[in-house]
């Protein structure tokens, strides 16, 4: 009898342990979804960047097998970005805003804003 009393006691010290860490973590990404908005921008952008984009601008914005411009130069303008992934570039880049959301493409900028080199 006391062995099934220690055997529970130990399943239940067992289960409240790994409640208390998924708390944490969820409590902790919210923290930072909140805390930081402008990282989950980066993260979806970056998530976005990778699934839509990077086969013809490059894992790391660049890519110098095709003409596509070097991402961490473009200039500093977001209208410009905004309007050139919605409606394409010269029939280089295909038209991406009936395919990505107002917010993927906004995530996309800070994204990309946030690998701009100096």
């Amino acid at each position: 009898m006391l062995k099934d009393e220690a055997h529970k006691t130990v399943a239940t010290i067992a289960t409240v342990a790994v409640l208390t860490v998924a708390l944490a973590a969820t409590v902790r990404a919210a923290d930072d979804a909140a805390g930081n908005p402008v990282q989950a921008q980066i993260d979806l952008g970056k998530s976005t960047y990778a699934s839509k984009c990077s086969h013809c601008h490059g894992p790391n914005m660049m890519n110098s097998g095709t003409i596509t411009p070097d991402l961490r130069a473009f200039p500093d303008d977001k209208t410009r970005f905004i309007t050139t992934v919605k409606n394409g570039k010269n029939n280089k880049m295909p038209p991406w805003g009936d395919i990505l959301s107002d917010d993927e493409i906004g995530d996309l900028w800070v994204f990309i804003s946030s690998r701009r080199k100096p």
